[in-house]
């Protein structure tokens, strides 16, 4: 087996822990990885600005994937990949969504007020009230919505109960065509009753934007570790040589037959990154 080259972390769920904090252990963990020349990349369905504080308290550059696989940019502002929706894709979405209008959330690759956009906040706030909060200067109301897409958006975001977005996922998947033009991505707390459903452009996913990071850095998969937690990194974990699955992660996932670490509250990804290094590094 080949050595470990590039280490790829989710965020929430797992480089956080439940006070979304960053431990000791896993920043002293990755800095090590680090100084032995592992590359780390952070993945994640957070977009890049809201992911960069997290990027830079681990004390060193890294790549960032953000929105799903939507945009690579390293942690110093570099562009390697953007893969925007189509905005006629987008209002197709938003026309066969409209049930869903009060869960929706449009997501562009800019800064400032504008750089998310929804109808209204009241539904939001009742299950992402957090990230309402945190978002606040950037979200701008728009009713209807479509009159926002004057650029192409990153993605498309439905945020509610998980019987509100299973229901909302059900209505999607229905219309073939309009699946043929776009990836489904699923994030699920079942503790908190909250499940997100990512709308991005076909073929974009964390998965897609790894393999595309390593084969540019002439990696092969067996030199790529994946570390998550949740259905959204699903397709990273399978393009990974070494998967690792969070303990916090629900059992679905860690039946996987991947390698089960421990939580996020304990530190699971020091945890992990100790167990593959250290046997391969002496």
């Amino acid at each position: 087996m080949r050595p470990i080259r590039l280490i790829a972390i989710d965020i929430d769920g797992t480089l956080l822990d439940s006070s979304f904090q960053v431990s000791a252990a896993n920043r002293d963990a990755l800095r090590a990885a680090h100084e032995q020349g592992v590359e780390i990349a952070l993945a994640t369905g957070r977009r890049h600005s809201f992911a960069l504080p997290i990027a830079q308290a681990l004390g060193f550059a890294v790549t960032l994937i953000s929105s799903n696989g939507a945009v690579t940019r390293s942690s110093t502002g570099e562009l390697f990949h953007r893969d925007l929706m189509p905005r006629e894709t987008a209002r197709a979405l938003i026309t066969r969504m409209t049930d869903f209008r009060s869960n929706f959330v449009l997501t562009f690759d800019r800064d400032g007020r504008g750089t998310l956009v929804c109808e209204t906040a009241e539904e939001l706030n009742g299950s992402i009230r957090r990230w309402m909060e945190k978002n606040a200067e950037y979200i701008q109301f728009v009713r209807p919505v479509e009159d926002a897409l004057t650029d192409d958006p990153i993605q498309s975001m439905f945020c509610g109960s998980i019987a509100r977005m299973e229901a909302a996922q059900a209505h999607l998947v229905a219309d073939e065509a309009l699946m043929r033009r776009i990836t489904v991505l699923k994030t699920q707390y079942d503790e908190r009753d909250l499940c997100i459903v990512d709308v991005l452009s076909e073929g974009c996913s964390k998965g897609h934007a790894l393999r595309r990071w390593a084969e540019h850095r002439g990696l092969h998969p067996e030199q790529v570790m994946a570390i998550g937690d949740n259905f959204n990194d699903v397709e990273m974990l399978e393009f990974a040589g070494v998967p690792v699955i969070m303990g916090n992660a629900c059992d679905e996932l860690k039946r996987s037959g991947w390698m089960v670490t421990l939580s996020n509250d304990q530190s699971g990804v020091a945890h992990a990154v100790r167990q593959v290094l250290q046997p391969v590094r002496g």
